[in-house]
């Protein structure tokens, strides 16, 4: 199985590399001659807009994960609050507590952005004590880069941590490359788009030890109302996901999951109908039985409500199932 997959990358990436390098280098050209217009180039814009830029490799396979993760939150009462200040500042409050451990915990996030000068500023504290910072400058240096620093601090054990990140994207690229000061560790990572086709790569190097500590491939298609996202991890950890927009009010997904040397396979579908502009329910299965539901309405605007329930199927007369309670408020 390995081999196939194998043999299926490298016939991909020969006929990709080739045509994409070509279109890069042509738009790369017309663009640095300030001549990027469509009426120049019409038989290549259908493509550039079919696949402007390719999302970050974090975000393969996003469609189907929001449906299986989105309108949920088992275990868990909590409320968000967000409101937005006249000069432009974001505050976003929110507090939960978990059923089962009675665990309570919170947070405050305030951003506030200068678009003139392309800089954002975002902070946040949670009720663990622990500060973080993010300092963001985008499309100022050059077009669809990124430049921001992260840094955590924890006032009890004046523990500290920073991370430079740095993000280039642009028509059938994504890449990103970040430092963790703490390794220091380097995280890097880039997407590849051509006519509804992406390829990814992901990869993290301890630079201490001199290891290669991550090694992820990725292989997706995406065309309008369908995406498929295939993953290979390590080597070892293989995955899947199937999203399709059955309709304007029914969207469904399929994840499959498996790691090499053992028989344990992991499968799922989910899918997300909308009852009317203000409500929607949701469904989810996996084969441990486990099922969960979920009820998301606006009550008015800037007022949500979400109910959920996970059912452990197997053992549905013995308890154990839980119920989830969010309220969402923005002003």
């Amino acid at each position: 199985m390995v081999t196939d997959y194998a043999i299926l990358w490298v016939c991909f990436i020969c006929r990709f590399i080739p045509s994409f390098l070509k279109n890069v280098i042509f738009v790369a050209y017309l663009q640095q001659q300030r001549q990027f217009k469509r009426a120049d180039i019409s038989p290549f814009v259908y493509v550039t807009d079919r696949m402007a830029v390719p999302p970050a490799y974090s975000d393969l396979g996003k469609a189907a994960k929001d449906i299986f993760s989105k309108g949920y939150g088992f275990g868990i009462v909590k409320l968000d609050l967000k409101t937005k200040s006249q000069n432009g500042v974001e505050f976003n409050t929110s507090g939960s507590t978990n059923t089962d451990t009675g665990k309570a915990g919170g947070s405050l996030e305030t951003k506030y952005k200068m678009k003139d000068l392309g800089l954002s500023l975002n902070q946040k504290w949670n009720t663990d004590n622990k500060l973080t910072t993010e300092v963001s400058v985008e499309d100022q240096l050059i077009q669809g880069l990124k430049l921001a620093l992260d840094t955590s601090f924890v006032p009890n054990t004046a523990k500290k941590s920073g991370k430079l990140k740095t993000g280039y994207k642009r028509d059938f690229v994504n890449v990103s490359c970040d430092i963790d000061f703490e390794g220091p560790v380097v995280h890097s990572a880039a997407v590849l788009g051509y006519e509804g086709w992406l390829l990814g790569y992901q990869m993290a190097f301890d630079t201490a030890k001199s290891k290669l500590v991550q090694n992820n491939f990725a292989l997706g298609y995406k065309a309008g109302d369908f995406q498929l996202h295939t993953n290979v991890n390590d080597g070892a950890d293989f995955g899947g996901s199937v999203y399709q927009k059955v309709s304007d009010q029914l969207e469904t997904a399929v994840t499959l999951a498996w790691t090499s040397g053992s028989n344990n396979t992991r499968f799922g579908v989910a899918a997300k109908y909308q009852l009317d502009k203000d409500a929607s329910v949701s469904a989810k299965v996996n084969n441990a039985s486990l099922i969960g539901v979920g009820y998301t309405q606006c009550l008015r605007p800037g007022v949500k409500l979400t109910l959920s329930a996970l059912i452990d199927g197997k053992n549905f007369s013995t308890g154990g199932h839980k119920v989830g309670l969010g309220f969402e408020l923005e002003a």
